[in-house]
């Protein structure tokens, strides 16, 4: 009985430390270098002057080689037709987009995140911004 109770207390003892260290693995840390993908309609342009814009604790490198993480994604852009800029009188795209960000060293996904911004005054910039708040948020989080 005391083996069990023993045995017990340990696994309930090292428990947070196993939750902790997975968690770890998916922490952000500030100052990390991080590679932005090419993504389709010039949307990584857009990511890494928001990333900027908004203070975003990372580096950008042009160099995948020396890169901690990689941000890759789809961005996707729908005009306004011309029954909504005569209807409603609103010239405004639709935008959508999403991100992730991968831990090159395990390959594990520690950020994602998507948006869509109907009638979207800035277009892709609004897109991008958002992306960028969220990141910088998840970063100084420290989750």
């Amino acid at each position: 009985m005391k083996s069990f109770l023993l045995g017990l207390l340990l696994i309930v003892a090292l428990a947070p430390i196993a939750v902790s260290q997975g968690s770890d693995n998916k922490m952000i840390p500030a100052g990390s270098k991080v590679f932005v993908a090419v993504m389709e309609n010039g949307f990584d342009d857009y990511l890494k002057a928001s990333l900027q814009a908004k203070k975003v604790p990372l580096v950008v490198v042009e160099k995948k080689d020396s890169a901690d993480f990689e941000i890759s994604g789809h961005a996707e852009t729908q005009k306004a037709s011309t029954a909504k800029k005569v209807i409603r009188l609103d010239w405004h795209s639709n935008e959508q987009a999403s991100i992730q960000l991968v831990n090159l060293k395990t390959s594990e996904v520690a950020f994602a995140y998507s948006v869509n911004k109907p009638s979207s005054a800035h277009g892709k910039k609004s897109t991008a911004e958002a992306c960028a708040k969220h990141l910088k948020e998840k970063i100084e989080s420290k989750e």
